[in-house]
C-alpha cells in the first residue's frame, strides 16, 4: 500500500476470512501496549500460533494463493475468541504489495464526511516477542508462538469510494496536507531527504492534549497518506464511534489553521514553544480537556526486560 498515493487499493476479498471476523466474541481478553521501537500491539489472554506464511507473491497476482488464505485463517480462528470486537464488523482485504501485513476496514460517515476505519496487522517474528516453533526458509516464514498481536488502527478521511460488480475497489483519501518534503541532509550517497509526517503528528497530538498529560508513545492525530488521521486508543465498536467524533472535532478546528501549521513547521523543528502552536493551544475548545481525562500510559519492562508500555483508555 503505497502511502503517498491519493487512493487505497483493494487487491482481493475473502468471504471466508470475512465469516471468521464477524462471529462476535462472549470473551475478549485483550490489553493495548506499545514496544520500544513505538509499534503498538494488543496482548491477549493468551498465546497463540502464527503458522508459516509463504514469503513469494507475485505482484501481478491480485489475489493470494490458498496456502496463505489457509494460513490466515487458522490465525484468526485462535484470535478472535479473544480479541471479537476489535474484528467485529470488518472486512478482509489483500494487498498485493504487503502481503506481511492483512487489512481490515469498514467505511463510516459522520455528518456528511466519509471516514475508512483501517486496521493492518503486522504478521512477522518481532524477536523477544515470542518463541520460533518452526525456522522459516527461502519461501515461508517463521512459525512462532507469541501472546502479541501487532496491529495499527487508524482513521482516514476518504472522498469517496470505487466499486465494480458490486465490490469496492479502492477508496480515495482526502489530501489536506501539502507535500511534507522539506529538503534534504547530508552528502553523496548518505543523501537523506527530510520530511515533516513525524513533526505534524507531534504538533497535531499536542494541540489537543492538555498541557502536563503524558501521552507517549501514543500520538493519537497522525500525519499519514498526507491526511489528518487518527490513531485509536480503545479499538471496540464502541470505541471506535467515540474516536470518530474525536478526528472530525479536531480536524474542524486544525484544517484552516494546516496551511499555517506547515509554514511553522518548515522553518523549525516541532517543539511547544513555537509562537503559531503557543497562540492556537490557546484557541483550542475546552471540549479536549476532557476527551483525554481516562487515557493512561504506564511504561513497565517485559520480561526481557525490555520498556513496554500499557495504555488504558
Amino acid at each position: 500500500m503505497e502511502k503517498t498515493l491519493n487512493s487505497i487499493s483493494i487487491s482481493s476479498n475473502s468471504t471466508i476470512i470475512d465469516n471468521i471476523l464477524n462471529v462476535e466474541s462472549k470473551t475478549d481478553i485483550y490489553t493495548l501496549h506499545y514496544n520500544h521501537n513505538e509499534e503498538s500491539f494488543v496482548k491477549l489472554g493468551t498465546e497463540f500460533t502464527v503458522p508459516h506464511f509463504p514469503i513469494h507473491h507475485d505482484s501481478g497476482q491480485r489475489s493470494p494463493e490458498k496456502l496463505y488464505l489457509d494460513a490466515l485463517a487458522n490465525l484468526l480462528k485462535q484470535i478472535i475468541p479473544y480479541t471479537g470486537s476489535i474484528f467485529l464488523n470488518l472486512t478482509y482485504f489483500f494487498d498485493q504489495t504487503e502481503i506481511f501485513h492483512p487489512c481490515f476496514y469498514h467505511i463510516y460517515k459522520y455528518k456528511e464526511q466519509l471516514y475508512l476505519y483501517l486496521i493492518r496487522l503486522d504478521l512477522l517474528f518481532k524477536p523477544g516477542d515470542g518463541i520460533i516453533l518452526e525456522s522459516g526458509s527461502n519461501d515461508v516464514t517463521n512459525s512462532y508462538k507469541t501472546s502479541h498481536l501487532y496491529l495499527e488502527s487508524n482513521l482516514i478521511p476518504i472522498t469517496g469510494y470505487s466499486s465494480q460488480d458490486g465490490k469496492t475497489t479502492g477508496f480515495n483519501v482526502e489530501q489536506n496536507i501539502s507535500d511534507t518534503w522539506i529538503g534534504e541532509s547530508g552528502r553523496g550517497y548518505l543523501l537523506e531527504g527530510i520530511w515533516m509526517d513525524l513533526e505534524l503528528t507531534k504538533y497535531l497530538s499536542k494541540l489537543f492534549i492538555p498541557e502536563g498529560k503524558n501521552i507517549y508513545p501514543y500520538y493519537p492525530f497522525t500525519c499519514k497518506y498526507r491526511t489528518f488521521c487518527h490513531t485509536l486508543a480503545d479499538l471496540t465498536i464502541n470505541g471506535r464511534k467515540k474516536h470518530l467524533i474525536y478526528l472530525h472535532s479536531a480536524r474542524a478546528f486544525a484544517l484552516p489553521r494546516l496551511e499555517e501549521i506547515q509554514e511553522e513547521l518548515k522553518k523549525e523543528t516541532f517543539t511547544t514553544n513555537l509562537p503559531v502552536f503557543n497562540k492556537m493551544i490557546k484557541e483550542v475548545p475546552e471540549f479536549w480537556n476532557n476527551v483525554w481525562k481516562n487515557l493512561k500510559i504506564k511504561s513497565y519492562l517485559n520480561n526481557k526486560d525490555m520498556k513496554e508500555f500499557l495504555v488504558e483508555f
